[in-house]
């Protein structure tokens, strides 16, 4: 029985992987072309009964983790250089994919949590689990084509020549670009707010998120 139950196991994580080939292009171009209509989604979708949810796309947290490990393995098969003369905490970090990979995670989970935490607070909203759930999914949505943008530009940054230099500054702020435009939109949708008041709000919240970030990174790179 305990074999049965392994190798059921094993069937429903293969099925599952062999999905993801399929569902993660599907639905990260789903995203970029349309990105309120997937947000839209992933609202109707948490509105399902749980085991009905994204049966035609991958859920935005598993995509936005996807997207971070794609991101890893592409730093680590390109041979990314780590920061020289790294501080022992910095180190670890950059020595362990797991613990990289957590990371990453942390830092780009962010911004979906300040711009969720932005439209609720502004909508007057209690906070809690149950109300940060959906819009927080929504978010995840956007941010993982950022993610992924963000973290090749930095590494085609980080080869130091001038063509990957520019290359990689480019892709950063065209998804910067892409990422405020969707963010005003769905701010000003949702707090029925004119469009030059949802991109102020839509900066301010991901100019926040960045400063967290560096709040996190900075100790790191001094420890």
């Amino acid at each position: 029985m305990d074999l049965l139950k392994i190798l059921r196991s094993f069937e429903e994580l293969l099925f599952e992987a062999m999905t993801w080939l399929y569902f993660y292009p599907r639905t990260m171009l789903r995203i970029v072309n349309r990105p309120m209509t997937a947000m839209a989604y992933s609202d109707r979708e948490e509105g399902q009964p749980e085991d009905l949810r994204y049966d035609d796309a991958l859920s935005p947290p598993v995509l936005l983790i996807i997207t971070l490990v794609i991101a890893n393995a592409i730093g680590w098969a390109v041979h990314v250089p780590q920061p020289v003369n790294a501080p022992p905490l910095a180190k670890a970090l950059y020595d362990s994919q797991q613990n990289l990979l957590m990371f990453r995670c942390l830092l780009f989970g962010l911004m979906p949590l300040v711009v969720t935490l932005t439209r609720l607070r502004k909508q007057g909203v209690t906070i809690s689990r149950r109300t940060l759930r959906r819009p927080f999914y929504a978010q995840c949505y956007l941010a993982s084509p950022v993610a992924l943008c963000v973290s090749l530009g930095l590494m085609a940054m980080q080869r130091g020549t001038p063509a990957l230099v520019a290359g990689g500054a480019a892709v950063i702020l065209a998804s910067t670009v892409w990422l405020i435009v969707a963010q005003t939109r769905w701010l000003s949708r949702h707090l029925s707010i004119p469009p030059a008041r949802a991109a102020v709000t839509a900066v301010a919240a991901l100019a926040r998120a960045l400063l967290y970030m560096l709040l996190i990174l900075i100790p790191l790179a001094l420890a």
